[in-house]
């Protein structure tokens, strides 16, 4: 695994409702801001051409694709793009690009030139539907030549926009062999970052492939909790079970998906977002955000029609995320690979506190998973001074050397 990936963040890019115009260009005025609040890398939501045959909605999916080495007109040009990555390289940032091997649109060119590629419906005799959703339909990963077809394709955009790894769509729908013929070839051009779609623990194996993977069942059961659907000892288990599987966790309360078909983070978490986004920074693993959070957006974006991001002249939470990304990339502490010690779960409490240690840096971070104040003793001395991210003084250190802590409020201390 590369060095820069241990401290990295990512920020999920939805072309389509970034700005008025949803273009490559446009979405390029916005770059200086996202540095300025220390995102790392940008994965961009597929950019290729969308299938028009069974299209859904006015616009159609960025998932349903209809050529895996063009890029879609409403977006605008690969040197658009080819530019925008050239740029994002010279401020820092690295670029990964939405890969969806599994499927395509009804009307992507392969479909005539290659029919064979694909899976077919047994009654029909069509094509197969992909589980779900009828305007995309699946490929044929038993054949040899899709297999080649699919790896020069992903090799184009590394050679041609010199992208720095992929998010790989529902990358568990596809056969691990594949990923495991893929990556070394890709790799040979250059090293990559592997994002896959999948949990860690449902799909242990394919982290023979992937540096990070997603974390659905935390998701979940963190927004069961908030709503009383779950226990705060719930809540610790499945944190658990995380440690005892291989691979970088995703940390994240929104994405295009959850964003538009499930809530947005404040209809799912309420008052606990924030503490979620301080969670994800500091615990192992790999924050993840969504276009608008640190606005913070508030609505749910359409997926098949123009729903532009609904910006201001200053975003309310932009220092916020800019102190949590700059610590965690300035403190080796909150490196992936530094050590983690829990201090305190207690399920009466409510209360998760935990040390981070890597060498001579060290974090301490305390979490009130609760709607009431609770009062802790943080045993940090002098050797600590407390990093503020809240930005709005809502916690208290009396004099006993007590913290109070805000209701569902944080307090992060570093060496």
């Amino acid at each position: 695994m590369q060095e820069w990936i241990k401290q990295t963040n990512i920020y999920e890019v939805n072309l389509r409702q970034y700005t008025p115009e949803g273009t490559i260009k446009a979405f390029a005025g916005h770059l200086p801001r996202l540095r300025d609040m220390g995102v790392e890398t940008l994965w961009f939501m597929p950019i290729t051409p969308i299938a028009q045959k069974n299209r859904k909605g006015t616009m159609g999916s960025y998932y349903a694709c209809s050529d895996f080495t063009s890029v879609a007109a409403e977006f605008g040009t690969l040197d658009d793009f080819r530019s925008l990555v050239q740029q994002a390289h010279s401020m820092g940032f690295k670029v990964i690009l939405d890969w969806v091997a599994n499927h395509t649109g009804w009307d992507h060119w392969w479909t005539t030139a290659h029919p064979d590629w694909y899976e077919k419906d047994g009654q029909t005799g069509d094509f197969k539907k992909a589980s779900g959703m009828d305007d995309i339909i699946e490929l044929d990963f038993k054949n040899s030549a899709l297999r080649q077809a699919m790896i020069e394709a992903m090799a184009f955009w590394v050679r041609e926009a010199d992208i720095d790894g992929f998010r790989s769509d529902l990358a568990f729908w596809v056969e691990l062999d594949f990923w495991q013929e893929a990556k070394p070839v890709l790799e040979n051009i250059k090293p990559l970052f592997w994002l896959g779609e999948l949990d860690s623990l449902d799909n242990p194996e394919y982290m023979q492939v992937y540096d990070a993977a997603y974390t659905w069942r935390w998701m979940h059961k963190a927004e069961q909790f908030y709503k009383s659907h779950a226990s705060f000892g719930d809540l610790l288990h499945v944190l658990h079970e995380y440690q005892h599987v291989a691979g970088l966790k995703a940390w994240f309360t929104a994405n295009h998906d959850e964003n538009s078909w499930n809530g947005t983070e404040y209809e799912k978490y309420g008052d606990m977002a924030k503490l979620l986004a301080v969670f994800s920074c500091t615990w192992p693993g790999i924050p993840l955000l969504y276009s608008g959070q640190e606005l913070p957006n508030h609505k749910r974006l359409q997926f098949f029609e123009k729903d532009a991001i609904e910006w201001l002249p200053q975003c309310e939470l932009h220092s916020f995320y800019r102190a949590l990304f700059q610590l965690k990339k300035k403190n080796a502490a909150l490196a992936t690979d530094a050590a983690l010690e829990i201090i305190s779960a207690d399920e009466g409490q409510r209360v998760l506190a935990f040390r981070r240690k890597k060498e001579e840096s060290e974090v301490l971070v305390w979490l009130n998973f609760s709607g009431e104040y609770k009062t802790v003793v943080p045993n940090a001395d002098e050797r600590f001074q407390l990093v503020d991210v809240s930005f709005n003084a809502t916690n208290t250190i009396f004099s006993s050397g007590e913290l109070q802590l805000q209701p569902w409020g944080f307090s992060v201390f570093a060496k």
